[in-house]
This record gives C-alpha cells, structure tokens and sequence, in this order.
C-alpha cells in the first residue's frame, strides 16, 4: 500500500549513508544502519519462535487479508508483519531486531546485494519455486542471484517513468523527457523526495544505459542537467503529497513515478497518465527472501511459493489500494480469465499489447543503486538540488 505511506523514503536517504558496496561488510552495515536511528518495535522471542506465525517484514499493506488469507486459512497460521517506508529503514530494522525477529522479507531488489552482503538471507532452492512459471525475462532476474546462487523471488514489479496531466499535455508532448524544461511546464514539475528514481530518469535522458553505472564525466553531466531543471519545479513531495499535487494540478510532470500511482487516481476521474518516454524507463521490483536463521524456514518457503502461485499472483496485482505487474504468465493466463476488467487497465492482456512490450523493446532499464559513486555521493547532489 505504498500510497498509505505517510514519509519520504528520502527522509531515510538523507539521513542514512552506506558504504559503497565494494567496501560492504556486516560491521560496516550494522554500525550505518544504526545511524539511520528508525524505531523498531522489538518482538518477543515467544513471538517470533512460534511455529503458527509467519513474521513478514515489508512494505504497508502486503499483510492485508485480500493478500494472506487464502494462505493462513490453508496452513492455520497468522501472518504478523511490521512495516517499513524505504529500503534504508528496512535495512536499519533488521539491524534493530533480535535473531529470529523475522523469517519473510520484501524488499525492493535494488537492496538485495546489501542484503546478501550482510548475510541476512537464506539461499534458495530454484527447484522450489515455479520460476519456469515466470515470463524467460525474469526467470533468472539478474538482482536476485550471487555467485550463481538464488536468494530473492520477484513477486510484482512495474514500470517508472513520466507522469503527465492529460489535460494539460498530450501523450506526445511528453515523449521525451526534455518535457521537463518546456515553457509549458515551468513551475509545474512535480518530484518524489527520493534521489533514485529521479537521478535515473535524468541519467536516461543523458543516453545512459545502464543509468546508475556512470562514469565521472556522466555523472557530472548528469548532476548539471539535474541542476537546470531547479526553476522547472513545483515542489519535493512525499507519495501522500504526489497523490494530492497531481489531483489539484500543482504538479502536472511527475519524472520517476509510474502506473502504481496515476492508475489508482485515474479510476477516480483524475485527468493523469504515465508514458515510458523514448529515452526509456526505469522498473522497480519487489521480491521475497527467508531470513537467515529462521526456524520457520518451510513455512516461509510455502508463503513465497503461495505469493507466487496464479492465486497469489493475482491477489498481487488486483489489491485494490495498489495494482500491479506480475511476474508469472500462470497468474497473467488466470487473470485473464477471471478479472478480464482488471487484465485490461494492468495492461496484461495475452492477446493484445501488453507491459512485456517495453521491456522486450528494450526501454526499460532496472532500478539501482549507484555502483561508481556512493549512496552519500547520489544524497549530497539531490541534498544541494533541493536547496538551490
């Protein structure tokens, strides 16, 4: 329910700073997630060791009953999750959190090398889970494996890229995002509090493929491109504030958001679109891993398995607070047969265009971490745009 989120992922950005990955450790990783300062409620160990309870740490809304409890009625558990806005206080909560607080993560597969370094997940068994279910594209999605070895399942994904007032632009005014520095659209440019997605948005516009792996002199030229876009803008929002600037026009050019978001407000009568412009989009990507240690590992197993199964898969996508891409081509074909309304507004029709067509175009470009510059680097640069 990532609309329920009532703070920026950048407040933890901004205050969280990680080491670059190359440099990463336990240590190194345990001492910046402290810094990070989130509060985590600290569970009872008769609570996390008891065997008809699933603990699921995730972003809001993924414990909901439309989501979970086809899977508790079946095994006789309850699935008790605890919450977090942004991959860095997740990060900072499992640090917080005794062993065993935890036998389920999602996560954003941008973090899942973090997490892999810092040795908080189980590696996974390929053969477990219906991967040949899956589109060929994500069946070995390059995010979740190391060194040949599985540790994250994707469960839904989508697509980021720009957001428009259709009754102020047209859908071909806004193929390209050198929209952003149009007259038209000076003092109406809308941006998500997150470096990531907007510094990506830019860095593609820039031509650069992968758009997080960037030399000095294109991170250069991006941070200056990035910096003349200042007098185009209409504010830094949190999510709760994009839903309401993109609903009164404050904002009318959102770069770096996507479907999850203008598809909710466009079923309520808001003129909003979201066009993957032709220098392409970015795509976010929610996986499942078991937490190293748990000794709920079958149980964990089973959900992972039940979230990917057709029935799990179009609970994930049909959610009604928050519709999303789906992974697997068994949930997409069940879709398509029992919610033909919802196939059409998710774009996963089998028979006609569909999401896939973007990423077999080659348009779409994974959401990432920096891999040349540190996380502090992408921070200090967004930090200093927002104060010019």
């Amino acid at each position: 329910m990532r609309f329920a989120a009532i703070q920026s992922e950048s407040t933890y950005m901004s205050n969280f700073k990680l080491p670059l990955a190359r440099d990463f450790s336990r240590r190194s990783f345990l001492q910046a997630s402290l810094i990070a300062g989130a509060s985590s409620t600290l569970w009872s160990a008769a609570e996390a060791a008891d065997p008809k309870v699933l603990n699921y740490l995730s972003w809001p809304g993924n414990a909901d009953p439309y989501l979970v409890e086809a899977f508790e009625k079946a095994h006789g558990v309850k699935v008790r999750v605890k919450e977090y806005v942004g991959g860095d206080q997740m990060l900072a909560i499992l640090n917080q959190s005794p062993p065993g607080s935890f036998d389920v993560v999602l996560a954003d597969a941008e973090y899942m090398h973090l997490l892999h370094e810092g040795e908080y997940l189980e590696e996974l068994n390929p053969a477990d889970y219906a991967l040949k279910d899956f589109w060929p594209e994500f069946q070995k999605f390059p995010l979740h494996w190391f060194d040949g070895k599985l540790y994250g399942v994707m469960t839904d994904f989508g697509y980021l890229g720009l957001s428009y007032n259709t009754k102020a632009f047209s859908a071909k005014e806004v193929s390209s995002y050198t929209a952003l520095w149009s007259e038209k659209a000076k003092g109406k440019v809308g941006l998500f509090d997150w470096y990531l997605p907007a510094m990506g948005s830019i860095s593609l516009l820039n031509g650069n493929r992968p758009p997080f792996d960037l030399s000095k002199a294109q991170y250069d030229a991006m941070v200056k491109k990035l910096y003349s876009l200042k007098p185009q803008t209409a504010g830094f929002f949190t999510i709760a504030d994009i839903f309401s600037s993109l609903t009164n026009g404050r904002a009318q050019l959102v770069p770096g958001i996507g479907e999850w978001i203008t598809l909710g407000l466009r079923m309520n009568g808001v003129p909003v679109d979201t066009i993957i412009p032709q220098e392409g989009g970015l795509q976010w990507t929610e996986s499942l891993s078991i937490i190293k240690g748990t000794p709920k590992r079958d149980l964990a197993r089973k959900f992972i398995q039940y979230t990917t199964s057709p029935e799990g898969q179009v609970r994930m996508a049909t959610k009604p607070d928050n519709m999303k891409s789906i992974p697997s081509m068994a949930g997409w074909k069940l879709l398509n047969q029992t919610k033909p309304r919802e196939t059409e507004l998710l774009r996963m029709n089998l028979k006609a265009q569909n999401v896939m067509d973007e990423y077999k175009a080659k348009k779409i470009a994974f959401r990432q971490l920096p891999s040349k510059q540190s996380i502090e680097d992408w921070n200090e640069v967004w930090s200093n745009f927002k104060s010019l």
